[in-house]
């Protein structure tokens, strides 16, 4: 029997005439259209994307929404079934470690690869029939709808498409040429996939920590050491970072490298992938740790810039894992909403139960903060031409970029992990078993916390560096300042309470990256800013044509819950639940109008 057959049971839609067993049971999200699903994306899309270019894309956001929810669902349930395996050797004793996926990894493989194009799609034109590489916003959006049920395959897709960028802006042009028309290329049998191996036993966080030793012999470099954590370990480049003998100790000594799987004349390079993790989450996903062996390897621009240059790499992961979390939490919330709006208890629909509906928007409001946050940093990425690497990119919206990072990395990839705790709370036992896709999501959302820096290190780049050093919060001031210009339709009193919010967060930031003493409120200024950032965004997103004004009612709500002060212990309003949290789950379309109206006074 074929795995598509084995497994149709766990990812099929449940049928429409179904048992009595089945009867009591909600229904997933299997077989539902994501793209159709999510009008915030939709709205935000036609906002933030030329009308051209959105026009053009629009049937294949469509085509992606209709897969996410259909054969890639499927997919991704039978791959986290079944793990990667490592072949240390053939069957005839020569040691040529390789990977084994399963067939439908493989074909996710070429969803991603062939047919969407994502690792290029930034890169190049051509890719789903554009005249020109993709916007990030376009870009991020494909990933956002991949996502919600595929999290594994997009390590791959992310480490190629940055080490793309990386080759691009820094190697050489006899580097360029050598790697990059076959890492751009479509075509997965002559495509060279990317990664980056950066961790060691020595050197997590502490990147100046890292012992690899790159010595020069015989006009080639050669790589000598081990890399501890390595996400697509059987990529065809790989970049890493490495000390040149004779260089300095500390991050100021590391060189940037790229290392080939395979040398020009078709053996295998020197190096040896010892052993894959066993991981708690993203199963489909082969890591692993690697030894090098006097590897050959290629240094991409100077050597004395590997750590400077490799940190371009750590922002994109960085912006991309946010994305990975915000699409995560949104499945997160389809998923809750499906369970509560078709299982009864205690004679009425769950949805019908303010506690539980309390909770729902509990997942609400940090999802649609993460989409809100992820389309202004994508645009602010394209203003400053920071993708491509050009250099005459618009200087305020790079160092807006530079603090947005971060703070989306730090706060959505937190969120993740309260909203798919909460979403597999809403479908209950069932979410717990590994039949639905909860059990995967809770799992998978922890990686986001650890890739790319832990929620310390992106607070303290955040604070201390990009605010305490770079002034950064000044230009993202700027630019949220502008937003609640455009806003004028909105009542004085909430723009009022929108930047009164801003200002103090930047206050707060500002003084806690004044001094050591106050690091340990990092992550505390960190999500102060992050927060009254989503708020401003959002009341500014309900005030332009054709979106949502849902989203007005989502600001507020986060304002009033994380930026203003609030009693703890105070009475209950004698309304009970607000105006507010009962338009915020009717789906019906709401007016500005409706949405100002609702909205109690400050």
């Amino acid at each position: 029997m074929s795995f598509q057959a084995s497994y149709a049971e766990f990812v099929s839609p449940r049928p429409g005439d179904a048992g009595t067993s089945s009867r009591h049971l909600a229904p997933d999200c299997a077989g539902l259209d994501f793209f159709a699903l999510d009008r915030g994306l939709r709205d935000l899309l036609a906002l933030y994307l030329p009308a051209r270019e959105h026009q053009h894309l629009l049937p294949h956001f469509q085509r992606m929404g209709q897969l996410a929810g259909g054969r890639l669902n499927a997919l991704a349930a039978v791959a986290d079934k079944y793990a990667p395996v490592l072949h240390a050797r053939t069957r005839w004793g020569d040691d040529h470690d390789w990977i084994e996926y399963h067939p439908a990894y493989q074909e996710m493989e070429h969803i991603a690869f062939a047919d969407f194009q994502f690792h290029a799609m930034g890169h190049r034109a051509g890719v789903l029939g554009c005249a020109a590489p993709l916007a990030p916003a376009a870009k991020y959006a494909f990933q956002y709808l991949f996502v919600q049920s595929e999290f594994g395959q997009m390590c791959p897709i992310s480490v190629t498409d940055t080490s793309i960028h990386l080759i691009r802006k820094f190697g050489s042009q006899a580097l360029q040429q050598k790697l990059l028309p076959s890492m751009l290329s479509a075509d997965l049998a002559s495509l060279w996939k990317g990664t980056q191996f950066m961790t060691e036993k020595a050197g997590g966080s502490d990147v100046g920590a890292i012992e690899t030793v790159a010595r020069e012999e015989g006009g080639q470099w050669r790589l000598y050491g081990e890399k501890w954590f390595c996400s697509h370990a059987d990529a065809d480049v790989v970049l890493l970072l490495a000390r040149p003998e004779g260089a300095p100790s500390g991050t100021r000594g590391l060189a940037l490298f790229a290392l080939p799987r395979r040398l020009d004349d078709g053996s295998r390079n020197t190096y040896r992938i010892v052993r894959l993790k066993d991981k708690l989450g993203t199963r489909s996903m082969a890591s692993g740790e690697v030894r090098l062996e006097g590897a050959v390897a290629y240094p991409v621009g100077a050597l004395d810039q590997g750590l400077k240059q490799m940190m371009e790499q750590v922002n994109l992961s960085r912006l991309s894992h946010a994305v990975r979390a915000a699409a995560m939490m949104r499945r997160c919330l389809n998923e809750a909403l499906q369970a509560a709006r078709h299982r009864s208890a205690f004679g009425r629909e769950v949805i019908g139960h303010a506690l539980l509906r309390r909770q729902l928007l509990k997942i609400m409001v940090p999802t649609e903060a993460a989409l809100s946050m992820v389309m202004a940093t994508a645009d602010a990425m394209r203003r400053a031409g920071e993708e491509e690497g050009e250099g005459e990119g618009d200087g305020s919206a790079r160092q807006a970029l530079r603090l947005l990072t971060p703070l989306i990395k730090l706060r959505a990839c937190r969120d993740n992990i309260a909203v798919a705790t909460g979403a597999m709370e809403v479908r209950g036992g069932n979410g717990y078993i590994e039949d639905f896709v909860n059990a995967r999501l809770v799992r998978d959302a922890h990686i986001g916390v650890l890739w790319e820096g832990t929620s310390n290190i992106n607070a303290l780049d955040a604070i201390q560096r990009a605010v305490g050093k770079e002034g950064a919060h000044r230009a993202l001031g700027s630019l949220l300042a502008g937003r609640l210009e455009q806003s004028g339709n909105l009542p004085a009193p909430l723009r009022q309470a929108l930047w009164q919010g801003w200002q103090r967060a930047a206050s707060l930031a500002e003084t806690v990256a004044g001094g050591a003493r106050h690091e340990a409120e990092s992550r505390r200024a960190a999500s102060a800013l992050y927060h009254a950032s989503a708020a401003i965004l959002m009341a500014w997103e309900a005030t332009r044509p054709g979106v949502d004004a849902r989203r007005l009612l989502l600001a507020d709500a986060l304002l009033r819950h994380r930026l203003l002060p609030s009693d703890p212990l105070a009475s209950p309003d004698e309304e009970g639940e607000s105006a507010v949290c009962r338009l915020l789950l009717d789906p019906a379309p709401l007016t500005l109008e409706q949405a100002c109206a609702a909205i109690a006074p400050f």
